[in-house]
């Protein structure tokens, strides 16, 4: 019994499925929760981006402390790179009293922000990886 459900576990694999190139295409705005105005609002929504590192963060200032002087790379720099595309990360702003939050969803190659045709996207995300 145990062998035949080992068999069947090794026939369905998750990479023997079929990939499907999706494209996610979410609206400008959304109606939805506001914790601040404790209701429904319409929320501007736009893609989280990364802002740029502080020098006078304290790791940072350790990290460089750390490298200063004789004895090479301190410490261990990341090469087995697995992940192919980034999780998405839409940032909500309430319409009304202007309060911000987050919300990761799938990971994707290509994402649109409010464009009504499929070709001619203008506003795609996911360059790094395509």
């Amino acid at each position: 019994l145990a062998q035949a459900i080992v068999a069947q576990a090794h026939q369905l694999r998750i990479d023997d499925l079929p990939k499907f190139e999706v494209m996610v295409n979410i609206p400008k705005t959304r109606n939805t929760y506001c914790r601040k105005c404790k209701k429904h609002t319409p929320h501007k929504v736009s893609q989280y981006k990364t802002g740029k590192a502080s020098l006078s963060a304290q790791g940072k200032r350790r990290y460089d402390k750390k490298q200063a002087g004789f004895g090479g790379q301190t410490k261990p720099v990341f090469h087995k790179k697995a992940k192919t595309t980034k999780k998405i990360v839409l940032k909500f702003e309430c319409s009304k009293c202007k309060a911000k939050r987050m919300k990761p969803i799938k990971r994707t190659k290509h994402f649109e922000l409010g464009t009504d045709s499929k070709k001619g996207s203008k506003n795609e995300y996911g360059g790094k990886y395509r």
